[in-house]
């Protein structure tokens, strides 16, 4: 299987103003996944977006930074209201899966101790995979898992996770070289994000080259 690239119209962990034009310009590229932040676009701007993404056959994806079961709800609601397929971030709470199984949207919740905007991540790898064992009892389609942004061996959780959890998992955040990408390939999780290294044009000249070269090398 290989892993779908979710694209991030974010830089640092916050949505681009500028997130529908290159949408826009880069709604014929190869990759199906399209996202954003809850921050800090108002929500109508947000619907607009979504609304193009899915008039393009898009699956579309909302990733919220929150880390109380208010701010997530909050976060959860405005998934809704823009009809996403996809809800990461958040940490758990049962309030936000209810919500989120009304809607019909995919929840993939944080696991670990996560601080500050742009996200780190703390905590052992085996409390983690627990962690995660246990939300997918619970019913969760997978996990949001800040791989690359762990404090520690991120490349080691990576791996455990994908062969212990069995659940769809996302890494999330910071695949900014081919050498991450090689690794991602190798370990195949069932999604990764990019965001800002595109805007760092990391991959290429511009947005849709770097989307397509992704995808192409991902799925070489």
């Amino acid at each position: 299987m290989r892993s779908e690239l979710i694209v991030m119209l974010t830089h640092n962990d916050l949505t681009v103003e500028n997130a529908y034009e290159i949408f826009e310009q880069c709604q014929d590229t190869k990759a199906l996944y399209w996202g954003f932040k809850e921050q800090p676009l108002p929500i109508e701007e947000m619907k607009r977006i979504y609304s193009k993404m899915k008039e393009c056959g898009k699956r579309t994806v909302l990733e919220v930074v929150a880390y109380t079961e208010a701010e997530g709800l909050e976060g959860a609601q405005m998934a809704a209201t823009c009809g996403c397929d996809v809800l990461m971030g958040t940490c758990y709470s049962e309030s936000i899966h209810k919500l989120c199984q009304q809607h019909n949207i995919d929840y993939m919740p944080f696991v670990g101790d996560i601080v500050g905007r742009p996200s780190i991540l703390k905590g052992s790898i085996e409390s983690m995979i627990a962690q995660a064992k246990m939300l997918k009892d619970k019913g969760v389609f997978g996990i949001d898992l800040l791989g690359y942004r762990y404090e520690e061996d991120p490349e080691k959780l990576i791996s455990d996770y994908v062969k212990q959890v069995g659940n769809p998992v996302c890494v999330a955040g910071s695949i900014d070289s081919y050498e991450r990408l090689q690794f991602i390939k190798k370990v195949q999780p069932w999604a990764f994000t990019i965001g800002s290294a595109f805007f760092e044009n990391k991959f290429g000249d511009t947005f849709a080259e770097q989307i397509n070269k992704v995808c192409d090398f991902i799925n070489a």
